[in-house]
């Protein structure tokens, strides 16, 4: 990887900060805006609903963008929905489930709240039971707890491929193959995983995966549900109207196909489109690169904030982790830290409680949250050594 020549795209970054937190946003490459601007430059116009030309491009650019994610995540066209996001991609599939009163939704404390309340939701309107599996402080899971909770009632097994707080790379493969022993499906939070590691879907064997575009230098309001096709006649979209039929009569509407019957109305076209130029992006960098390049900058890290005091948290396996770096400065909180890091460095970092309570309450017991440092293509050696000196500078400070 030629990270000048990829920072180059990201005219951002001249503004001098140094950004930490693509854990929660990427950055955005000037291909993708550029992308999303030809779409209302040159071609502004809805799709599958006019025989014109704008529609026309518009129509099969959209479509493209379907086959460029599905190529990034290692699934065919038709099982990859757009979204606004994660947290809609789940709620999607949620509500398009058929529930009812005594099913069993397994799933964890180290959850995204956007992979875990769904599931209190639906335990409060189909009398569904929901049950946590809980991890080691590192976010480790013992796949025997999977295997003892799971029973005939059980309906669906929805875990985070990778923690946003603690970094672990979950073993996905290995709870899906206790899963498929009764037949229960797994759904795998992707949002942190997709962005930053290899992901095949076919080879991962999960039933369903939502993940977001704004984490993997996409637009913002883009995400992917992938649904293995082998469930769409199963499943019952929550929404539908205008873009997801086939036909309909007076008392009588039958669905299109999918991606069709799950993406109900005008969606965000230009947004999708942009998206699939983001996969694009990441595809010609290439996934194993991502990933090791994060890789040596969490040690980078983790080795530096240890070495001067500061409390790193995760897994101390580096090959069980992504890069994010949730860390604690003694005598500081952490937005205290976070805002002297920014006010001080023009240093970018996330602080609180990561949209994930119970990680902070249940697993590590910091109940007033983390610091976070996540890292992305774009970001050096020199900035990591510039996040330490400023770190420690302040805990001078305390």
């Amino acid at each position: 990887m030629d990270i000048d020549c990829i920072r180059e795209d990201f005219p951002i970054l001249k503004k001098g900060i140094i950004y930490l937190d693509s854990a929660a946003t990427s950055l955005t490459p000037e291909v993708v805006i550029d992308t999303e601007m030809d779409y209302y430059h040159n071609f502004n116009a809805n799709i599958a609903r006019g025989v014109y030309e704008f529609s026309s491009i518009a129509t099969e650019k959209y479509d493209q963008a379907h086959n460029k994610v599905a190529r990034f995540l290692g699934a065919e066209k038709q099982e990859i929905i757009f979204t606004k996001n994660t947290t809609d991609g789940i709620n999607s599939l949620a509500f398009a489930l058929p529930w009812k009163k005594g099913d069993k939704i397994i799933t964890t404390l180290i959850e995204h709240h956007s992979n875990f309340l769904p599931w209190l939701k639906v335990s409060e309107i189909f009398g569904a039971k929901v049950i946590k599996i809980k991890p080691n402080e590192e976010g480790i899971f013992n796949l025997k707890d999977f295997e003892n909770a799971i029973d005939r009632h059980t309906k669906l097994i929805a875990v985070n491929h990778v923690s946003n707080v603690l970094g672990t790379i979950n073993d996905i493969k290995g709870i899906v193959e206790i899963a498929k022993k009764i037949g229960v499906p797994v759904l795998a939070d992707g949002a942190q995983a997709a962005p930053h590691l290899p992901v095949n879907l076919k080879e991962l064997g999960v039933d369903f995966y939502a993940t977001s575009g704004h984490k993997m230098l996409g637009p913002t309001g883009t995400g992917i549900l992938y649904i293995d096709k082998k469930w769409f006649d199963k499943l019952k979209p929550a929404l539908i109207g205008g873009g997801t039929i086939k036909d309909v009569d007076i008392d009588s509407y039958i669905l299109d196909h999918p991606y069709e019957r799950f993406e109900p109305g005008t969606p965000n076209i230009a947004g999708g489109i942009a998206l699939g130029e983001a996969a694009d992006y990441l595809m010609k960098i290439g996934m194993e690169n991502v990933m090791n390049h994060e890789n040596e900058l969490s040690i980078k890290t983790i080795e530096g904030l240890k070495s001067i005091g500061v409390t790193v948290f995760g897994p101390k396996d580096y090959n069980k982790r992504i890069g994010v770096v949730s860390f604690e400065i003694k005598g500081l909180t952490p937005h205290k830290a976070a805002f002297l890091l920014s006010d001080m460095f023009n240093i970018a970092v996330r602080s609180g409680h990561h949209c994930a309570y119970n990680i902070l309450k249940h697993i590590i017991n910091r109940p007033l949250g983390t610091c976070r440092a996540s890292f992305y293509i774009y970001n050096t050696e020199e900035e990591i050594d510039m996040f330490l000196n400023a770190v420690n500078e302040i805990k001078g400070m305390v």
